[in-house]
């Protein structure tokens, strides 16, 4: 859950996605021209490119979110069994003559303990949405301000914790909190639709198959005529575009305010603003959670009156009267993504950041680590051992940029640690293995460890405080330079990873032929077996278990190896071994190798 592994792993994985399906360049082209002004009029012809449909494939398979079925019944596994060419018709299919199926409602808990709607869309409609948001989001990208950082590429709730804490550290000490009431539900589709036209959307098939979308029905409930259901794979990008106009509004007050001078540094030009009667403000946004900051009350008593109106004349949303409010961050904590925000005097009179965890946050903290706890009891097993684990280093790794993160951790240890040591007393034992991880991570704590089922939990309270890191606005997935910033290029040989898309096993399925590409970058284009370089022509897909012994065409089954590597794997006669054994350099660590395949596939083991 931190920024860096939640957001910059998953980057990563998503440019070389663009990459191996040959997109980056069609999506760079896309972000340029919309940074420019141009008018996009023929999108639907990208959407519906061979390889943006199969980008939408590799993107969607990997979510969790792609195993919960819709009102249909149908998930990932059984688009993954379709024949690659077969899958692709049905999707172009689907986008040019499309129907939205029915939404599925399904309802969530809210830290309030009321409830959050989720409208889960059949299997085949988020593929539709994914091909749709691939092609949008570079476009709208250009277009999107600065610092919002809620639902957009390489940015996280850490980068807008960060810029909140820049702008107090200068000065920016008056807080104006809007709460919008049910966001989500409350988008106006027409207002939402213009706003695409003026953002240079102006394909209109597109905009016909967006407008379907929001009016898709939901099951139960009927036709929505306001709302970006939570739970599509658009609405996020959506809700940003409703936003965006607001982000511009208040920017405009001062930030992007136009001048008559080209001034050298924002420095200069501040320096003249200041001279005016215009309002020093600026916002940080998070999806619909954003913060208007002020050096001032009087500003901020201004400010936050007339973005009450706006809202509702522009954009048609109420606000919350009892969640609204002005706080100075010198005498009260402003909440902000789970965070306790505010400022005191440190020595020579200057104000420094503090923040902890809300309330809120650290006790539904504690009833997931609980939750976890009690999983563990049913089942004490490795692997509730790890989710448990994985749940403290995912609190831990989200609320460290909180400066009293500690203080907060020992607090909610003390409250867990409680239940564990009670309930887990019959399964809990004095040693077991210490992971690599674990001293890593908590070496240097002196913490009573505990152990169940051989394996060591990670200990709560064991927390430091990490300052977070600013956003660089030089980042962009759609820029080479941008581009550079997030990964350096692959070392792997591009010209095979685009032979493998390009060149697809036919009457194989859409799963398989997508797992070669993945094989080939996870095994960083080696041979699994003798590690030497793999080439087109003497690299194979084999199958650990054998389909006609119920293997299956999912990832961990497969495995790339050269052709005699194969050949040996299912070789069985001596003449055959002998011929083959002789084209292949083994040491003692490839022919281990080796002899596993042979016994998973039923065949004998082999001497050098």
């Amino acid at each position: 859950m931190t920024a860096k592994t939640e957001h910059e792993g998953s980057n990563k994985k998503a440019l070389r996605h663009n990459e191996y399906y040959d997109m980056q360049e069609i999506f760079d082209t896309l972000y340029l021209s919309s940074k420019n002004n141009d008018i996009s009029h023929n999108l639907m012809d990208i959407i519906l490119k061979e390889q943006n449909i199969l980008l939408a494939y590799r993107n969607i398979k990997r979510n969790k979110g792609s195993k919960t079925a819709g009102v249909n019944n149908t998930t990932i596994k059984k688009i993954a069994e379709l024949d690659r060419d077969d899958f692709i018709i049905m999707i172009k299919n689907r986008i040019m003559n499309y129907r939205p199926n029915p939404v599925r409602r399904v309802e969530i808990p809210k830290q309030d303990g009321r409830m959050r709607p989720l409208g889960i869309p059949t299997i085949e409609d988020r593929l539709v949405q994914q091909c749709i948001k691939q092609v949008l989001e570079p476009i709208l990208e250009a277009k999107f301000y600065k610092h919002s950082y809620g639902f957009r590429p390489e940015r996280s709730t850490h980068h807008a914790i960060s810029r909140f804490e820049h702008l107090a550290f200068y000065e920016y000490h008056y807080v104006v909190d809007i709460d919008i009431k049910g966001f989500f539900d409350n988008v106006n589709h027409g207002k939402l639709l213009k706003q695409l036209w003026t953002l240079g959307i102006r394909d209109k098939q597109l905009l016909k198959i967006i407008s379907l979308m929001l009016k898709a029905e939901i099951k139960g409930e009927g036709i929505p005529t306001k709302g970006t259901p939570q739970g599509g794979i658009l609405s996020p990008l959506l809700s940003n575009v409703v936003l965006n106009e607001l982000d511009w509004w208040i920017a405009k007050q001062w930030d992007t305010f136009p001048t008559e001078y080209n001034y050298s540094s924002q420095d200069s030009k501040y320096a003249v603003l200041r001279k005016t009667k215009l309002k020093d403000i600026r916002i940080v946004r998070y999806a619909d959670d954003f913060k208007i900051m002020c050096k001032d009350h009087k500003t901020a008593q201004k400010i936050f009156t007339a973005t009450k109106m706006w809202l509702k004349e522009r954009l048609d949303l109420e606000i919350s009267p009892e969640k609204s409010k002005i706080t100075n961050l010198r005498k009260n904590y402003s909440e902000f993504l789970g965070f306790r925000l505010k400022v005191i005097k440190g020595k020579g009179g200057k104000y420094t950041n503090r923040s902890c965890v809300t309330g809120k946050a650290k006790l539904k903290a504690c009833q997931k680590l609980k939750d976890s706890i009690l999983k563990m009891i049913k089942h004490p097993t490795q692997a509730t051992v790890n989710r448990y684990n994985s749940t403290v280093l995912g609190l831990q790794n989200y609320y460290k940029i909180a400066t009293l993160v500690s203080l907060d951790f020992r607090e909610i240890a003390y409250q867990v640690n409680r239940s564990l040591i009670c309930r887990t007393r019959q399964i809990r034992a004095d040693t077991g293995f210490i992971s690599k991880t674990y001293n890593k991570l908590y070496g240097q704590h002196n913490l009573k460890k505990v152990f169940i089922a051989k394996g060591i939990l990670f200990p709560i309270s064991a927390v430091k405080f990490k300052p977070s890191r600013k956003f660089s606005q030089e980042i962009c997935r759609y820029t080479v330079n941008g581009r550079n910033k997030i990964h350096t290029d692959l070392k792997l040989d591009m010209t095979i990873v685009q032979y493998l898309m390009k060149n697809p096993i036919i009457n194989q399925t859409a799963e398989y032929n997508d797992n070669r590409i993945s094989l080939y970058t996870g095994q960083m284009g080696k041979c699994f077996v003798t590690g030497e370089q793999l080439e087109i022509g003497n690299m194979e897909v084999h199958h650990k278990k054998p389909a006609q012994n119920g293997g299956t065409d999912e990832y961990r089954n497969l495995i790339f190896i050269t052709y005699p590597v194969h050949k040996l794997v299912h070789a069985t006669t001596v003449e055959t071994i002998e011929d083959y054994k002789q084209q292949i350099k083994f040491d003692e660590e490839s022919l281990k190798k080796l002899n596993k395949l042979r016994i998973l596939v039923g065949n004998d083991v082999i001497t050098a």
